[in-house]
């Protein structure tokens, strides 16, 4: 199937006369006739009711006609986008994303960024660390923001911050008003981590926290994100653990407890392709160092 198929279709059903249709993209109509037959039996269906006068589409026909449109539509942006871009002469420059970092400085890094670098389009992807990796290697975004350490001799990692970890738990837990907990203390209930699609993930670490206290969760459940995660505390299904700055996710209904154990913490960390000198890259890892110079120690760990 091609874009050429689905534009002649649309044409067609739009005109509900292959006749019309053909007139209006400028082909012969015996053309047009073979294009279209030639997409029903790749599909294996019939797209329009020919003995009907006019023409009609049939089911099948109407179900494709709601996603054609939107498949060219899409095109058509982009064909959009790229023909601006070019217009303007100016450079694109992508920055991935967890979804956690949103609650901390990294909205200002961005903003502060977008200000420096008024002359690129900067657009922003929520990827997972794994995921910033290939896009990084592929060339599909320019710097990352993520959690998760890794070894990959391609690629350039920058510790921003160590943030500590807290504990969520329903506002009327019987731990909640009594200061900071030992996770030994919370063994007893659900520990409910995040992300579930990606692994390894933050998820990892927060298992590996309890790893390494010598510590075994009785049961452990996986969600989506973070939103999900404290909405089922709420509900009491079982607890969570989440970088500090979650807590900006203000709720009545669960409560934000310190946690004693050293280990919990997790690393801001910013990313970038070895070897990559470009003016906006530097523009952007010296905003992101001085910004949390005052929340962590900013250091170059590969």
């Amino acid at each position: 199937m091609e874009l050429r198929h689905l534009r002649y279709f649309v044409a067609v059903a739009n005109e509900r006369n292959f006749t019309r249709a053909a007139e209006r993209l400028n082909i012969a109509q015996p053309p047009l006739s073979r294009q279209v037959r030639q997409l029903e039996e790749e599909l294996g269906v019939d797209l329009f009711d020919r003995e009907a006068r006019p023409i009609r589409l049939t089911e099948a026909g109407r179900l494709l006609y709601e996603q054609a449109v939107q498949v060219l539509a899409g095109v058509d942006r982009i064909r959009e986008v790229l023909r601006d871009q070019a217009g303007k002469g100016r450079k694109r420059f992508v920055i991935g994303f967890v979804g956690s970092t949103l609650y901390g400085l990294l909205p200002e890094v961005i903003r502060r960024f977008r200000e420096c670098a008024a002359r690129s389009d900067v657009s922003v992807i929520e990827l997972s660390t794994i995921e910033q990796i290939a896009a990084l290697k592929d060339g599909r975004i320019d710097a990352g923001f993520g959690r998760l350490r890794f070894e990959d001799a391609a690629i350039r990692r920058i510790v921003l911050a160590e943030e500590p970890l807290v504990a969520v738990m329903p506002i009327d837990h019987p731990l909640a008003g009594g200061g900071p907990v030992h996770l030994e203390a919370l063994l007893g209930e659900p520990l409910i981590v995040y992300p579930r699609p990606a692994r390894p993930s933050y998820a990892d670490q927060v298992l590996g926290i309890f790893h390494d206290l010598g510590l075994q969760p009785r049961i452990v459940r996986e969600v989506r994100e973070v939103q999900t995660a404290i909405g089922l505390v709420a509900a009491h299904v079982g607890f969570s653990i989440v970088p500090a700055s979650v807590q900006r996710m203000k709720r009545d209904d669960v409560a934000y407890v310190p946690i004693v154990d050293s280990p919990a913490h997790s690393p801001i960390m910013m990313i970038h392709r070895a070897g990559d000198v470009s003016p906006e890259l530097g523009q952007l890892v010296a905003i992101s160092e001085a910004l949390y110079a005052g929340h962590g120690q900013a250091s170059i760990d590969r």
